[in-house]
């Protein structure tokens, strides 16, 4: 009999969260999860392959084996260094609280 460990997978965009619940064999891998869990297929327009992905808020390769209770996290890439937002902002008189308004 083979024992199952029981992660989630969760990809955060702008407006939406992507959260899978999965059934795996023990052992399997954050690249198992992620092939499993059919999240790029909800979000194409997202390159696999680009994102970083961690388990608990810490960046792991993808051949890390996971165990009961994962969380594993696919990070977005950064559209700009948050430093060099907040630089372009404070010339033109703003802070990142006014950015939105």
């Amino acid at each position: 009999m083979t024992n199952k460990i029981t992660v989630e997978v969760i990809f955060a965009q702008r407006d939406a969260q992507t959260l899978v619940t999965l059934s795996l064999v023990e052992g399997a891998t954050a690249a198992d999860a992620l092939a499993q869990s059919g999240v790029f297929d909800l979000v194409p327009d997202v390159e696999q392959r680009d994102c970083p992905v961690g388990v608990w808020g810490s960046i792991v390769d993808r051949s890390y084996r996971l165990r009961n209770g994962d969380r594993v996290e696919i990070y977005r890439q950064l559209k700009i260094d948050p430093r060099e937002a907040r630089r372009q902002l404070a010339l033109t008189g703003r802070t990142m609280s006014k950015a939105t308004e």
